[in-house]
């Protein structure tokens, strides 16, 4: 029988949920274990929200260079070293990988490499690749941090060679000729985006009315026109009905309003489809309560229905966020260790998708403020009125700010630009103080900057935008 090692806490995973789970926990005087059969980080660092953040910033640079006659500079003989693009995200991710396994040192938590199985309500087995079991871990407390992954859709066959997941994406030798994104949410624009930077003839299909179907439509429909222009084929209210390896690259069928058509590429990105992993964990030995791949959890202090045992993350379902999956986990470990903590808001949660121009939004769509009853004040303001966003030649896009008209309370924040990603997080802050317009337009803003056309869109809902 392997060794058995009692703890505290053990985490089941060491992704954005739980490594911070983990070190919270460590935070607060547990004796703490985290089983991880990869690298520390997960999907997110490592082939996720870090590494294609890496190539987006290589795309973005070879923008810069193809409108560089735009700031006064020209070059000749532009060359692309691909392997290098590749090398360098994968380079990133490494780096900050290296960095959770110091944070796991200096907070004294015991990185246990196997993969790990439930033979208890707080006991698992750690078994290493080839099967043989390494260790078991006992916890007064377990929590589950597994992910996702993409799952398999009908009709469409992935073979990790012509039709493709994220991951292979990431790491392709080549720049393919053409390719076809299944699918027109964060990750297919973020794709749809970086390999058109690099010459690739992108079609970019979605099943829905809209490219980033869960972002306001004001917003989308920009974008859309923004791909447009960039080369990008977008394909909206488009069935995909299979999709298959054939010769030597990928089919893809399809039907729309003008009928079936059969799609060719050098390769398919599916960027649609994901499920829990919950399977193969021993859950069902002893009961814990799992639907459709998501375990069920209470949304305050995220336990299962089984004692000591809690999950966090994309296993517990949508929003699949790593920064939701950290804050779960610093909830969960603070519910367990009876310290005062608050429930998540999972109206203020910021989601961001770092195509050029970058979309980044917080609460409630425009659409959605309606069918809910609200009666709003919404203020707009253009980039093309920004001072900074014209020096810098950004300014495509927009800030829009949705209030409720009879308390003032911030709804909702939408922002289409170059630094979307960025700007959002004043809005988190002002939502979660529950700000007014009034306020956020007597808050004076740096000039130049683009967050002025935050002020400047609060100014707006209140009737007396300065610059438009």
């Amino acid at each position: 029988m392997a060794e058995l090692k009692k703890f505290d806490l053990v985490v089941l995973g060491g992704g954005p949920g739980g490594y911070v789970a983990a070190i919270r926990a460590s935070q607060l005087g547990m004796k703490v274990a985290c089983v991880e059969r990869d690298k520390l980080g997960g999907i997110c660092l490592n082939w996720g929200c870090i590494p294609s953040k890496a190539l987006l910033k290589s795309a973005e640079v070879m923008w810069e260079f193809k409108e560089s006659k735009e700031y006064g500079i020209s070059y000749d003989n532009l060359k692309v070293d691909f392997k290098k693009v590749i090398k360098r995200s994968r380079d990133a991710a490494d780096r900050l990988s290296r960095g959770v396994e110091y944070l796991f040192k200096k907070n004294k938590i015991e990185k246990i490499s196997g993969t790990g199985k439930f033979i208890g309500p707080n006991k698992l087995s750690v078994v290493d690749n080839y099967g043989k079991e390494v260790v078991q871990v006992e916890g007064k407390n377990i929590i589950i941090s597994t992910g996702a992954r993409p799952r398999e859709l009908p009709g469409i066959k992935i073979d990790r060679k012509k039709v493709i997941t994220s991951s292979e994406a990431m790491t392709l030798e080549a720049i393919p000729k053409d390719m076809i994104i299944i699918g027109a949410g964060a990750i297919g624009a973020e794709f749809a985006y970086f390999y058109n930077a690099f010459g690739t003839k992108v079609t970019l299909i979605e099943m829905m009315p809209n490219i980033l179907p869960v972002e306001d439509a004001e917003v989308t429909a920009q974008l859309e026109r923004e791909f447009k222009k960039q080369g990008i084929e977008v394909l909206t209210e488009t069935k995909v009905e299979s999709a298959a390896a054939a010769g030597s690259g990928a089919s893809v069928k399809i039907s729309n309003k003008k009928g079936a058509q059969e799609l060719k590429a050098d390769v398919a990105l599916v960027a649609i489809g994901i499920q829990g992993n919950s399977d193969n964990l021993g859950l069902e030995s002893f009961g814990v309560q799992v639907e459709k791949s998501w375990i069920k959890v209470d949304n305050t202090n995220y336990k299962t229905n089984v004692n000591g045992v809690y999950a966090i993350g994309d296993v517990i379902g949508a929003p699949w966020l790593a920064h939701v999956a950290s804050a779960e986990g610093i909830r969960c470990v603070e519910g367990i260790a009876g310290v005062e903590t608050e429930a998540l808001d999972y109206n203020s949660i910021p989601g961001c998708t770092y195509c050029q121009p970058q979309v980044a939004s917080i609460g409630l769509t425009e659409a959605k403020a309606k069918e809910l009853g609200y009666e709003t004040k919404i203020g707009r303001f253009p980039f093309t009125a920004n001072g900074k966003a014209i020096a810098t030649n950004e300014s495509v896009g927009f800030v829009k700010l949705i209030f409720d008209a009879k308390y003032g309370e911030l709804l909702g924040v939408h922002i289409l630009g170059h630094g979307a990603t960025e700007m959002i997080a004043e809005l988190g802050v002002a939502k979660k103080l529950e700000t007014t317009a009034n306020e956020i337009s007597r808050t004076v803003h740096a000039h130049p900057t683009l967050s002025e056309a935050v002020m400047e869109a609060a100014e707006d809902a209140l009737g007396h935008a300065i610059h438009i």
